[in-house]
């Protein structure tokens, strides 16, 4: 049952990704970000409320908000921080990028976390990591070089490094889920992040974009905003309950998660029309099958 929530969230997180693309097209990044994070907190308000003026509404169902300490605040807190440092560059990311170039990108989330634990734990890997590891950056150099025909060329576009950076923030994000919901309430990490995300992105909606709004590119609302909202929350919402399923396996929930660029490819290559879609889909399917054995390849 777990894996079957995992596949749903995966096909919510890639309409997320096209929801995301809808509304940065030709938008303002911050205002963006920040009103669909602001509508995620609205889902969540009233479920929080709840919990603590008529707990037995809720009490023992799956959206039961759990009051925390302080120390609990604490690492959610972090988590925020996290999350909302990796948006802010993946979403100026999206907005600049095509969807059938960041989709393959964001595949690779895996391995830079592996790249991350190398580095800072000194991990050692196993045969079928490195296979996965070759796999997959045979295939993103091989996309690096397909990318040049669009003239997005890799190695000078800022755009690829926000990508990236926001991509390997994903990745440490998701290794501390892990540690979270072993040791929080899912609920409780799901909807105090939103909160937590409200309050740091509002002075950077106040302070930083609004002053210089007339030198930027304007901000339209479009229905596709609250949508992001919407689509990533149920994602994540299927995520943790499937990670906190008794037996699931995460290295399998993780796999079948990053399948969703699929969704988010496809989406945008029929809603976009965007070019090269045959050569992208071949190399999507390398980087995929690279990060499918290195997942597996970690399992134990």
């Amino acid at each position: 049952m777990w894996a079957l929530f995992a596949v749903i969230s995966a096909v919510f997180l890639g309409t997320y990704d096209l929801f995301k693309k809808l509304s940065l097209d030709k938008n303002a990044v911050i205002p963006v970000l920040f009103f669909s994070t602001l509508t995620s907190a609205i889902i969540f308000a009233p479920l929080m409320m709840l919990s603590v003026v008529q707990p037995r509404w809720l009490e023992g169902s799956l959206f039961y908000v759990p009051v925390i300490d302080i120390r609990s605040h604490g690492f959610i807190f972090l988590k925020a921080i996290i999350v909302t440092a990796s948006w802010i560059l993946t979403f100026f990311a999206v907005k600049h990028l095509p969807l059938t170039i960041v989709s393959p990108v964001r595949a690779t989330g895996p391995l830079w976390t592996l790249a991350g634990a190398i580095l800072i734990f000194a991990e050692r890997l196993t045969l079928w990591q490195w296979v996965g590891i070759v796999v997959t950056l045979l295939f993103f150099y091989l996309f690096s070089v397909a990318g040049k025909s669009e003239g997005i060329h890799f190695r000078s576009n800022k755009w690829v490094y926000f990508l990236l950076a926001g991509t390997l923030l994903g990745g440490i994000s998701g290794l501390y889920d892990k540690f979270l919901i072993r040791h929080f309430d899912r609920m409780a990490v799901q909807s105090w992040s939103t909160i937590y995300q409200v309050a740091m992105l509002l002075p950077v909606l106040l302070l930083l974009w609004y002053p210089q709004r007339a030198q930027s590119t304007p901000f339209v609302w479009r229905r596709s905003i609250p949508m992001i909202a919407l689509f990533l929350c149920i994602a994540d919402f299927l995520y943790f309950y499937a990670i906190s399923y008794e037996g699931s396996l995460i290295s399998v929930i993780s796999a079948l998660r990053r399948s969703g660029v699929v969704i988010s490819f496809t989406l945008g290559a029929l809603v976009f029309h965007e070019k090269n879609i045959r050569q992208k889909a071949w190399l999507l399917a390398g980087i995929l099958a690279g990060v499918m054995i290195l997942l597996f390849g970690s399992r134990g």
